[in-house]
């Protein structure tokens, strides 16, 4: 296990041969900043500290947490379960039933935080609302766990962004390995060209407001270090006022390596030389999906700039034919261009911690399936 599994931090990272491979430049351009000066300076709010482990070479984060309530709920299984649900609870237009969710919620909170629930090893974790994997197989995934029950005995160890559609033969291994599969919300997948014509006129009628509004689309070259204030901006105003602050606070300094390494591929909507509108995705293995999203929500709402936008990421994918993973919210309007919804989990192995946060996990596991995600899928969420 020691030949094939090696762990780096900001001490030894300097010893890590990178592969010369597209992925493999890729995880040096986008990790090696992140172990040498940590997280905050790139997310504000996400307290955490970054490691690379390589499994037969391939090099793959992990993040290692003890407590850190507060933190954004990409490295913060609380904040994702408790804090950020609490938040959403107003979507039911339901005070009854916000009501009862919400003492729920509280009981669970505190029971969860007795129980070290935050105490996590993340793996794959960019610090992203997707995280896309890199060409691992099933006995990979497993062979990091072996690694990582040794070198972090008593912690919860997680794979976040997992569903069956995209997953499915991790999911197998992962839970007969004797994880447990805890949803974690409902995502939207769009497979490449595979829309029916309604969704492709949608599609069409969005882009064509570019042209009646005076926007032009901009690409990477076209995105300068002018541009980092209005991009932390845009993505800002959608992401952290409108929804929720426990999304990724994406600093200028995470804007600029994205525009300097390309860890991001950055496009916007410029009119008469502003920035209204942006959106940076990655792709990996087939896939792309887009974590930097944003748009200028004081400009009226009939504009549409979200829907250009979507349109304009939409595009990008048909052109690269990779599936687009649109990540959770507004399901009918990406059902209505074509995508089409799934279950997202979480793998998790809690065996070796104490009995309260084994109960915590499996009282949330049950929840989730029976009440959660029955709810999300019925208001179509």
């Amino acid at each position: 296990m020691k030949d094939r599994v090696t762990q780096y931090d900001r001490d030894s990272v300097a010893g890590l041969d990178w592969p010369d491979t597209e992925y493999g430049r890729y995880a040096r351009e986008y990790l090696t900043p992140l172990l040498e000066r940590g997280a905050q300076p790139f997310i504000d709010n996400v307290s955490t500290t970054v490691k690379v482990l390589t499994i037969d070479g391939l090099p793959v984060p992990i993040t290692v947490n003890e407590a850190d309530y507060d933190n954004s709920y990409v490295c913060s299984p609380y904040t994702h379960y408790v804090s950020y649900a609490r938040e959403e609870l107003a979507l039911l237009n339901n005070r009854l039933l916000e009501g009862l969710l919400s003492l729920m919620l509280s009981g669970m909170g505190w029971m969860l935080r007795q129980a070290r629930f935050n105490r996590v090893v993340q793996v794959n974790n960019w610090l992203l609302s997707t995280n896309l994997y890199p060409a691992l197989n099933a006995e990979q995934l497993t062979a990091i766990l072996d690694y990582l029950r040794q070198t972090y005995p008593g912690y919860t160890l997680m794979y976040r962004s997992l569903s069956r559609e995209t997953s499915g033969e991790h999911i197998v291994k992962l839970q007969g390995y004797g994880c447990k599969l805890v949803p974690s919300r409902q995502i939207y997948l769009l497979h490449p060209n595979t829309s029916g014509s309604k969704a492709r006129w949608l599609v069409k009628r969005d882009r064509n407001l570019l042209a009646k509004h005076g926007y032009t689309e901009v690409g990477p070259e076209e995105i300068t270090r002018e541009d980092i204030p209005r991009i932390v901006e845009l993505y800002r105003l959608l992401y952290i006022d409108k929804y929720s602050t426990y999304n990724p606070q994406f600093t200028e300094a995470y804007i600029a390596l994205a525009l300097e390494r390309r860890t991001l591929q950055i496009y916007g909507l410029r009119k008469e030389g502003r920035l209204d509108a942006v959106l940076g995705f990655y792709e990996r293995e087939g896939a792309m999906t887009a974590p930097l999203f944003g748009y200028d929500t004081s400009l009226p709402q009939s504009l549409g700039l979200y829907r250009m936008l979507s349109a304009v990421l939409i595009g990008l994918a048909g052109s690269r034919e990779l599936l687009l993973h649109e990540s959770s919210g507004v399901g009918q309007f990406k059902r209505n261009r074509g995508a089409a919804g799934a279950t997202e989990y979480s793998a998790v192995y809690d065996r070796g911690t104490s009995l309260l946060n084994r109960c915590g996990w499996s009282i949330l596991e049950l929840l989730l399936r029976r009440i959660g995600m029955p709810l999300i899928q019925r208001l179509k969420l």
